[in-house]
């Protein structure tokens, strides 16, 4: 499980350091900075993919995410030139094991590619602190080096400035703590404000395939569903749904390959199909499917997943996130879920976020309340 996150100089995260714990609620009032937050942690999971860089491509390039605002946050004037070496550091850390990467820009000069990003240190650790004798593997620029079975440093090695060693150097043999860390990175799962609207991938039929993890857009949730029927929790999902919607149910029926969802609500003379339902009722049986998959990730974030949602579904929603088999870190404004969550998982860490001279922090949380948090030195 992850206890710490940590993010520096990513859009309005000047320099943030919070503590996780298995269900993490984030919350804030519009504008304080939990969108950037829940972008940075799936910036954190591309860097398991190699697709880091391209995401800060997608977003402008390096300097359009960069905190923009003075070095030293205080009363002073806002656009003052920088005296630092441009760094967008992310990381975490866990009691097995930690890891951060820091981002600069390139050398001037040398290439015409000067908006992507290089990986000027990147290092994972063992336990939840970095200490020089933790370290597991140490990157500087484009030279690798791996502690082998006997704990010594073996020869470095040389991977490209915009690779990560998480997928050049993830070996079994070499360096087996890289190939474990890569791999849960990737398991990360991310879901953020599923469509709804007509065309909406999860009103269509589909062919039918065993899926125990819902798509990011939905459109196999009557697979999805129908997997967590036969292979997974099915009263988890019955009591969900009756939960939510009293005497009702969720039934999938295959017709000639396809399967097709119907939904039995009481006082109705027939199921409706997934295109009759309404979006909030749409929505939230999306949730049900997201959230009991029978292949959990080590780590599942939601963005926003009140959207849509009928106030008096909140409390089902809240008893739906708290039953769920992984950790959880999820972002929301909405304080009816907030109270409701805090109700039912009152062990869940509730994280209020504030600005502070247009820096997002953590509300209450002073110098001496921050997790223990080291950055790699360049």
């Amino acid at each position: 499980m992850l206890t710490t996150l940590a993010v520096e100089n990513y859009r309005s995260l000047r320099d943030l350091v919070l503590p996780l714990s298995r269900l993490t609620v984030v919350t804030g009032v519009n504008g304080t900075g939990k969108s950037n937050l829940y972008r940075a942690l799936r910036l954190l999971a591309d860097a398991g993919r190699n697709g880091a860089v391209a995401a800060l491509a997608r977003e402008g390039g390096l300097p359009s995410t960069l905190w923009a605002g003075p070095e030293s946050v205080g009363k002073s004037v806002q656009g003052t030139v920088r005296t630092k070496r441009v760094a967008l550091r992310l990381g975490f850390a866990g009691d097995e094991f930690g890891y951060a990467l820091d981002f600069g820009l390139p050398v001037p000069g040398e290439t015409v590619f000067n908006l992507d990003p290089e990986f000027k240190r990147e290092c994972l650790w063992r336990g939840p602190v970095l200490r020089p004798s933790a370290l597991l593997a140490d990157r500087a620029g484009p030279a690798v080096r791996v502690r082998d079975d006997s704990g010594a440093w073996a020869a470095s090695s040389r991977i490209g400035l915009t690779d990560s060693m998480l997928s050049e150097l993830a070996d079994p043999w070499a360096c087996p703590e890289l190939l474990v860390v890569r791999e849960r990175l990737r398991s990360w799962r991310f879901y953020d404000q599923f469509r709804t609207d007509a065309g909406a991938p999860a009103r269509q039929d589909r062919i039918g395939t065993r899926t125990p993890v819902l798509d990011h857009d939905g459109g196999d949730l009557a697979a999805a569903l129908r997997t967590i029927q036969e292979f997974g929790d099915d009263k988890a999902l019955a009591e969900a749904v009756s939960d939510a919607f009293p005497r009702s149910r969720v039934e999938v029926e295959a017709v000639d390959g396809l399967l097709r969802l119907r939904f039995h609500q009481h006082g109705l003379l027939r199921p409706l199909g997934a295109a009759e339902l309404s979006d909030g009722t749409l929505r939230y049986l999306l949730w049900v499917a997201a959230l009991l998959s029978p292949r959990p990730p080590e780590l599942l974030v939601l963005n926003e997943p009140e959207t849509s949602l009928h106030p008096d579904l909140l409390p089902a929603l809240a008893a739906l996130i708290a039953k769920a088999r992984t950790q959880l870190i999820v972002v929301s404004h909405a304080r009816p879920l907030v109270h409701a969550l805090s109700a039912i998982a009152p062990e869940a860490a509730v994280l209020e976020l504030e600005k502070e001279f247009g820096a997002t922090v953590l509300a209450g949380q002073g110098r001496l309340d921050r997790p223990a948090w080291h950055w790699p030195k360049r």
